[in-house]
This record gives C-alpha cells, structure tokens and sequence, in this order.
C-alpha cells in the first residue's frame, strides 16, 4: 500500500490517540519534497514544535517506501541519537503499515541500530546512530540526518565552530552519489551552520523555516501554544534566547549589551532577627529566601590586571533577585595574599549573613577552597565553601545571568552599588570589550548558581540561627 507521508503520519497519529497540527502537514510536504527530488535541506522549527518526531516519522516512511536505504542519524550527543533511532524503531513496530519490516532476528534489532527486511545484503545496518565524536570512517549512508548538531557545547566559542563544521564535511565522504543530507535544528550562535545563503555552510540546500508565529502574527500551533503561554516563554528565556530558538533568528553575541535602565534600586539595609533559635532576614519588607555569594579571586597588584572581586545575591519568594553586597578586595603584594583575602571574603560573609561561598577555582583560585575552609573553622563561622569551576565562554555565561532579570526587571540593586566599579562595568560592557570585568562577572556567577537553602533552624545553642526556610516548612 503506497501511502503519502503526511497521511502516514496521520494514521500514526491516530493509532497515538493524537491530531495532526497545521504545522506538521506543512512539514510532511516539505520533507516530501525533499525525497522526491533527493534534495538536502534545513528544516528549522521553533522549539518543541515537534520536529524531531516528524522527522523520525519521516525514516520510517522512507523505509516503508525502499527497505534497501542506509540512514545515518547524527546529533551533537550520542545519546540523543539513540533516542531518535528508538522512536523510528517504535514506529516500525506499531504502524500498521511499516509492522512487516521488522526483522525475525534479535541481533538486527539494537538500541543504537537496526536493520529491517530487506532484498539486499548491505555492510550499514538501515538506521545507524552516531554522534559528533564518533568514528563514521568506513560507513556509508543513502540519508543522514543531522540533528541539532549545533548546540551550545559544540558552538559557543568560534574555535568550537570551526571544529563542528570539520566534523560535519567528513558526512560528505559517508553520503553516496545518489543519496541527500537533512539538517533540522535552531540556530545557537551568530555564524550558524544553519545558512543557506552564498557562503552559507549549507549554500544550495532547501529550506524550511518555521518560527513560532506565522505571517499574520498567529501562533503555529495554538493549542500549545497560546499567545500568553508564548509570552511566557519570552519572558522565561529572555530576549536573545527567544529569538534563536522560537523566532529562529541567529543573535549576533557582539552587538549584546547589559541594559542599566532596567535595573531596580533600593536603600534598604538587611533586616536580620533572631527569636527562639530562629532567625529571619528581610531586605526592603521582604522575607529573604535564599543567598548566593561568589568569589572571583585574583593576586593582580597593578590597575590593569583583575580584580578579586566578591559579591553576593539575594533572593525572595516572589522571583526577586537582590544584589545587596559586593566588594572588589584589597589585594597585597605579600606572601600571604591569599589567606588575607580569605579573611576579608570571611568578613564579608558574616556582614551578610551568608550560608555558602562559591569559590572560582579556574587558574589560580584552585587551592583557594581549603583556605578559605580553614579561615572559616578558625573563626568558628559556619559557611559552606563550593568550589566552582566554568566551562563555558565569559561573554555568553554574563549574557545568560543577566539577560532574562533585565528584561523582566527582577534585579533589584543596592544603591551603594552605584559609586562601585562595578557600575561603570556594566554599562560599558560588551561582549568584545578589554576593559575590566570583574565585577560583573562575579555577579553572573551568583545569578547562575541557584540560591543556598539550608535549614532555618538551629540545632546547637553554640551556632547561629539559619534565616532560610527549611524542609520541613515546606521548601
């Protein structure tokens, strides 16, 4: 039985107990032209749209049309392509009209491979999963599907770029004269692979680009998502995010900026109380929830090295981010640099009645923790010490703190704030900028790690009351 790909999909859909959305038949007919002219293309969708099902639908199709292709999933994770062959697995074994094309051996019917009935004796299994790092040398493929090979990991940085588009020609080798390419994903960088322009890395290839709104402004697929629940998102993920991934539109890091205007202010000093070996910590009337504090620590002597930078963050009930402290640290030309600063990060935390630090450990802040550890037992301060190491790019890591509490005004700052450097760095900052950083991106690094909760109540007479909720308040 010869069927089309979008009433394939709607049987499918059906056997689910699930619609077939207006969007989805528009994608059936553009992959259906792929396959008709074995044209490579780009498939782009908004996130969640759905694609990569369809597209896994789409396999089996192809499958059901000629059992003799070899297809070749690629994804920036292994695991993710595995995921992909399970689903067209799946529908092989339910559909009613692909159900024949399982094989009677166990051994053709893997996790990460299989191999469906066939005329032909072909080295390849039909559906192979493979990721970024793998070794394809040798393999060969009449489809591959690239899916979201461009992520993240593989694309923050220009150097990681290049690698991805060096790991992604070698496909040119595996793919046979007669058979085509299908990228599907959204763009996660300026210079996206995902270009069909001149000079694009996938010049002459055909394209389909659905963003979440159609022309006329509408959503593409209501019933998921409504135009409150698109506002959501768009506050959620902030600006630049929402427009890679749901408007498709590669946002240029370079031209990135940190809005000072959508900073809130207040005077309020910390309210700290302690009643019956409880304690409660307020900032401008409100109940304080959590605290994050991050330490960025440098041993630079002169203005144009870094600064040890130490700043803390709270946060309220309501979703409220409170910049209430920071500190660019005294640094002296001694050997005991570092056990100084540690009394001076120990200074800062008992000021701020803070329950952990996390520590930089990236270049020299390595043996900081044990110090600081040390510094805080000798003291008799209670303080957690977190080690934190980075691994992704400065620009992007301050652009993802800030982005979506600026856009939605949930930063409130301290206005002593204002006369610190840290100011000045803001509203200068840029993505290519050489000038001092410090202290926005010890700010990032409280804004990322999600605020320390430990228990409200004290234990021993001896250690001072915790002003956070506990467990057994119900958070």
């Amino acid at each position: 039985m010869n069927v089309d790909l979008t009433e394939f999909v709607w049987i499918w859909n059906k056997t689910q107990n699930l619609t077939t959305p207006k969007h989805h038949r528009r994608i059936c007919r553009y992959l259906k032209e792929c396959w008709e002219n074995r044209q490579s293309g780009l498939l782009m969708a908004f996130r969640n749209s759905g694609k990569s099902t369809l597209v896994g639908l789409f396999c089996a199709w192809v499958l059901k049309q000629n059992p003799n292709m070899r297809v070749l999933i690629m994804a920036a994770d292994y695991e993710l392509a595995k995921k992909m062959v399970r689903n067209i697995k799946r529908v092989i074994e339910k559909h009613p009209l692909t159900k024949h094309l399982k094989p009677s051996q166990k051994d053709q019917w893997a996790a990460d491979r299989f191999t469906v009935r066939r005329s032909l004796e072909l080295r390849d299994p039909s559906v192979l999963a493979r990721g970024l790092g793998a070794n394809i040398t040798g393999c060969r493929a009449d489809l591959i599907i690239c899916d979201d090979v461009e992520v993240p990991k593989t694309s923050e940085t220009p150097a990681k770029r290049e690698d991805l588009r060096l790991k992604l020609s070698e496909l040119d080798f595996i793919l046979v004269p007669a058979g085509f390419m299908l990228y599907i994903g959204t763009p996660h960088a300026f210079d996206t692979i995902y270009s069909v322009d001149p000079g694009g890395f996938l010049f002459g290839f055909n394209v389909l680009k659905l963003p979440i709104f159609t022309k006329t402004g509408d959503s593409w697929w209501p019933e998921r998502f409504s135009q409150s629940k698109i506002e959501s998102i768009r506050k959620r993920s902030g600006p630049a995010k929402f427009a890679s991934q749901m408007l498709l539109e590669p946002t240029n890091l370079t031209e990135s900026r940190l809005n000072v205007k959508n900073l809130k202010w207040y005077q309020s000093d910390i309210d700290y109380t302690e009643c019956n070996q409880m304690a409660e910590l307020k900032i401008d009337g409100k109940r304080m929830t959590g605290a994050s504090c991050f330490w960025d620590p440098a041993f630079g002597k002169s203005q144009k090295a870094d600064a040890s930078v130490i700043a803390c963050v709270f946060q309220d009930d309501e979703g409220f981010y409170y910049l209430h402290d920071i500190r660019y640290m005294i640094v002296e030309d001694t050997d005991e640099s570092a056990k100084r600063q540690c009394y001076q990060v120990l200074d800062f935390a008992k000021k701020n009645h803070l329950p952990a630090v996390y520590v930089e450990t990236n270049g020299i802040g390595k043996f900081l923790p044990e110090i600081l550890k040390r510094t805080f037992r000798e003291n008799a301060f209670q303080c957690a010490v977190l080690p934190y190491t980075s691994h992704s790019a400065k620009a992007q890591r301050i652009l993802d703190a800030f982005d979506v509490l600026l856009a939605n005004g949930c930063l409130k700052v301290h206005e002593r704030i204002k006369t610190t450097a840290f100011y000045k760095e803001m509203e200068a900052w840029h993505p290519l900028s050489k000038d001092h950083d410090d202290g926005v991106d010890a700010v990032a690094g409280c804004l990322l790690n999600a605020p320390v909760r430990l228990p409200r109540r004290s234990y021993s007479l001896k250690v001072k009351p915790d002003w956070r909720f506990s467990k057994e308040e119900g958070i």
